[in-house]
């Protein structure tokens, strides 16, 4: 087991998951099973296999649901970390998430951030971790038409292209970030970390790039919720 890292992960869990809906309406999206548990109990079974041990819950829709389960789990493997959550009064977007959530909990310094949709490998987050803030991870692909389009100079993020159709192959926004409270100082209300912030840093040539050779699910639609129940089934997990 990797030591233990004091850095601590914002988990983005508000969503109300709708595209989703269709296969998966009786609890948010983070708690959609998979085999017996919640897709999130998997993403934190590969945090703490990495040394994480603050977590920081970012909620809305169904709050008291996540919060429920995430406190049974201070029985076993959440069991001597530290837990915390924040609740949006409204939906306020990534950005707006966040914001609150520095302001709520009073955490001021570097933190890392992803969305509680998503799945990487268990190497994914310590190269994020390890890396410059502010930085953000990124994946290629063969299609980025879903995602929307991350140009960089192998250091640097360039550009971020909207989504579009027949986008072809490139990168890809995986949804792990390293940040500091400090680029949220003054911002309030609802805002977005993809349309607002991020941009703004690419062009200050702020905004480092972290390239990921992963595996990478996003479960927001049913296809890929299926993907990755067919995934775990085949036991790949057990080797990332």
């Amino acid at each position: 087991m990797n030591q233990n890292i004091d850095l601590p992960i914002f988990i983005l869990a508000g969503g109300r998951g709708t595209r989703l809906s269709s296969v998966v309406n009786d609890v948010p999206k983070p708690l959609a099973p998979v085999f017996g548990k919640p897709f999130l109990q998997y993403l934190l079974e590969n945090y703490h296999d990495q040394g994480f041990r603050r977590f920081f819950f970012l909620l809305h829709y169904k709050a008291d649901l996540i919060i429920e389960y995430v406190e049974k789990m201070k029985e076993t493997l959440l069991n001597h970390t530290e837990v915390q959550f924040s609740i949006e009064p409204s939906q306020l977007g990534t950005g707006g998430a966040v914001a609150h959530a520095l302001n709520s909990l009073k955490f001021e310094g570097e933190f890392l951030i992803v969305n509680a949709d998503t799945w990487v490998d268990k190497k994914s987050m310590l190269n994020v971790a390890e890396s410059s803030s502010p930085s953000i991870a990124i994946i290629h692909t063969n299609d980025v038409s879903r995602y929307g389009k991350v140009s960089f100079d192998g250091k640097f993020v360039l550009e971020f292209e909207e989504k579009r159709e027949n986008a072809g192959a490139g990168w890809i926004n995986a949804g792990l970030y390293k940040l500091h409270s400090s680029i949220f100082i003054g911002r309030t209300g609802e805002f977005s970390m993809e349309n607002d912030v991020f941009p703004e840093l690419a062009r200050q040539r702020r905004l480092r790039a972290v390239p990921l050779n992963t595996e990478f699910i996003d479960i927001g639609i049913p296809d890929d919720y299926k993907r990755f129940q067919d995934w775990i089934e085949s036991g790949r997990e057990e080797k990332f």
